[in-house]
């Protein structure tokens, strides 16, 4: 009897020992997963901040007046024979035919028109063949050294300014507008005329933007700005007297190919820069 009584209890004990055994074992806590993700998401953003501290070209010292002297003495005096050789180089055309009223200057000469800002790198890498060019029918003062935004694309490029830019031809005039400074501080604003003609030629509102006595105009830059990313100015500048340099191709190229819209818009003058067989080529490309 007292045997068949134990059954009963030793079964009982048996469910007890499978329910104990069932009982599930405390998991993972559940806010490891989402600091896990967060710790992730941290440590990307360090690397990729090192990444960047590592790998963005350090801003020039600022300039001396005799480095600024000497940049401007060497894109002044491009030879003629350096322009030829390199002709339109790697530069891209991106100049186009526009109609519309003569764009006259305040002093009745065809106007060449320019839009941009200090904190542009690519307003910052045309500045360079646009100086060429320019100074290749007048004569510039006032030009400073400058570069482009530190926070930007192609960070801290080197180039000038026309904020401050005087300029005397007597076959163009030149109006430049710098709309704000490599910290994207306002600087100088467009008149209602210079804003409509943006908006007419230009509707994507790029920089920088320039405009050829409203014959030809184009927006963008013709070449890369890491052409001469980490460059000082005066490296820069020097580079460009090796017509093989990949500076040389990129710069001299863009500057004949404004040259060109220039020489179209004014009827091919002077004849010693129009006539040349460089640029009667380029201005073949211009339709």
């Amino acid at each position: 009897m007292s045997s068949r009584r134990a059954q009963p209890a030793r079964k009982d004990a048996a469910q007890r020992g499978k329910a104990v055994a069932r009982k599930p074992v405390a998991g993972t806590p559940r806010w490891v997963a989402p600091t896990a993700v967060l710790a992730g998401i941290a440590l990307l953003i360090v690397v990729f901040l090192i990444y960047r501290w590592y790998t963005t070209p350090l801003p020039p010292p600022p300039p001396s007046q005799d480095t600024t002297a000497q940049v401007l003495q060497i894109l002044e005096n491009i030879p003629k024979s350096d322009l030829d050789a390199v002709g339109q180089g790697t530069a891209n055309n991106l100049i186009k035919p526009v109609s519309g009223s003569a764009l006259v200057g305040p002093g009745g000469k065809p106007e060449v028109f320019y839009l941009g800002a200090e904190y542009c790198p690519y307003c910052a890498a045309e500045r360079w063949p646009m100086v060429i060019a320019l100074s290749r029918f007048g004569t510039f003062s006032g030009l400073t050294l400058t570069t482009s935004s530190s926070t930007d694309i192609y960070p801290n490029t080197v180039t000038l300014t026309f904020r401050s830019a005087k300029y005397t031809s007597q076959y163009i005039e030149f109006v430049a507008v710098e709309t704000t400074d490599r910290d994207q501080k306002p600087l100088q604003s467009p008149t209602t005329e210079q804003q409509q003609l943006v908006q007419k030629y230009d509707s994507a509102g790029s920089i920088p933007f320039v405009d050829f006595a409203n014959k030809y105009a184009f927006d963008g830059a013709m070449y890369k700005p890491d052409v001469i990313s980490g460059m000082s100015w005066l490296s820069a500048a020097e580079s460009l007297q090796s017509p093989d340099s990949a500076q040389a191709k990129a710069i001299l190229g863009s500057a004949n190919l404004i040259t060109a819209a220039i020489c179209k818009s004014i009827g091919d003058q002077p004849a010693d820069v129009c006539s040349s067989t460089t640029i009667q080529n380029l201005e073949k490309t211009l339709k």
